[in-house]
């Protein structure tokens, strides 16, 4: 059984809630006639169920039935803590590391 509800990736910008968090989401669409990129960006609150989400961590949330009045996100997974470089693939991890030989 696949799950199809939306993830998207953001940055928290606000904790000071009792288990939300603030998520700012960066929207990129080319504009439809002089095709320059023009950002956009969005905030949605979302559950984090630990309170263990650090302002400035970079987080992917998932679509979830309403919570409360404004809160239709929950926290899936930390990507990266703030001061962190965000790793996503081994062969990523694996080009960083300096070759020995």
């Amino acid at each position: 059984m696949t799950n199809n509800r939306r993830r998207l990736v953001g940055r928290v910008v606000s904790d000071k809630m009792d288990k939300t968090v603030t998520v700012q989401l960066e929207i990129r669409k080319a504009h439809p006639i002089y095709k320059k990129i023009v950002f956009s960006t969005k905030k949605v609150m979302a559950h984090d169920e630990s309170n263990s989400v650090e302002v400035g961590s970079l987080v992917r949330i998932v679509e979830s039935k309403p919570l409360s009045k404004n809160k239709r996100w929950v926290v899936e997974t930390v990507l990266a803590k703030p001061g962190e470089a965000l790793v996503t693939d081994l062969a990523d991890e694996a080009a960083l590391k300096p070759n020995e030989g």
